[in-house]
């Protein structure tokens, strides 16, 4: 089991590679892919239970899906120091006949991901049809899925939430990443959409809050809280208050690098905010 400062650590080298591989190629998202740096480390690093020997199948393991695909860079980074490739493939990050496209494919057989993602609004009834698959399978792991605060103004999420309610799919914890911007704006800007805790409550979802998103032991503290809620009869829901582009101080308080990469300049001052952990790809 990992200390907090090996999560620590783990975290602040994917921060490099998210910096790194989106500077190389002039583009994609290291904003979302920043923020979210810590929770997915927190997955794949503590609390699922799953196997590097991938099968699109899944069975007796825990699964996750990235439904903001946009997000790929913090996701590759995770999976490659996590065992699921080789970590040197992040070079190859959005070139062409790449595993590692610019949002998240199956064709080409990239291990560990089960869904091309990105066409915002579609991880959840993923998710859900996933985790309805282990029920029948009799298969007692958990779906984890991702999702943009902003994602939720597509319709198709609230179909999903309001199925996974009516069908007690109660082996599912989805996290919103909840940033408050997106790329044209904050989204109240753009689409405000309220409370959206008191939305999934009505809709009849076990919902909780993780306050500090980019905390290590408080995403840890809410994940053993939301596994604790499983089973019991409805979907579970946390609310992941997060900073788009934590860790880069320039970054951070802006929906502005939502979807820009640094140039060289930046890529140094930013890297050296975050010193070399467990060794740069």
């Amino acid at each position: 089991m990992p200390t907090t400062q090996q999560l620590q650590d783990f975290t602040q080298q994917v921060r490099r590679d998210i910096l790194r591989m989106v500077h190389k190629v002039n583009s994609g998202h290291p904003g979302g892919s920043l923020g979210c740096a810590e929770f997915i480390t927190c997955l794949y690093q503590e609390v699922m239970e799953y196997s590097t020997k991938f099968n699109m199948d899944g069975n007796n393991e825990d699964l996750f899906f990235l439904s903001n695909g946009h997000i790929s860079p913090v996701f590759y980074s995770v999976l490659a120091h996590s065992g699921f490739f080789p970590v040197e493939e992040l070079n190859t990050f959005r070139l062409l006949n790449s595993r590692l496209q610019g949002h998240p494919t199956t064709h080409e057989g990239l291990p560990g991901v089960r869904m091309a993602s990105g066409s915002l609004g579609q991880g959840m009834s993923v998710g859900i049809g996933a985790a309805q698959a282990k029920k029948l399978n009799g298969d007692d792991k958990i779906i984890y899925t991702l999702h943009g605060d902003g994602e939720l103004q597509e319709g198709q999420n609230w179909e999903a939430i309001m199925y996974a309610s009516a069908k007690k799919v109660d082996n599912i914890i989805c996290t919103i990443d909840l940033n408050e911007k997106q790329i044209d704006g904050t989204t109240d800007e753009v689409l405000a959409m309220g409370s959206i805790k008191a939305k999934f409550e009505a809709f009849d979802w076990d919902v909780l809050e993780v306050k500090k998103g980019n905390d290590i032991d408080a995403i840890l503290a809410g994940l053993a809280e939301a596994k604790a809620l499983t089973g019991k009869g409805k979907p579970v829901c946390i609310l992941l208050h997060t900073e788009m582009g934590n860790g880069v101080d320039f970054m951070m308080h802006t929906h502005a690098w939502h979807g820009k990469a640094p140039n060289d300049e930046q890529l140094e001052n930013a890297l050296s905010q975050n010193p070399e952990t467990i060794g740069d790809y």
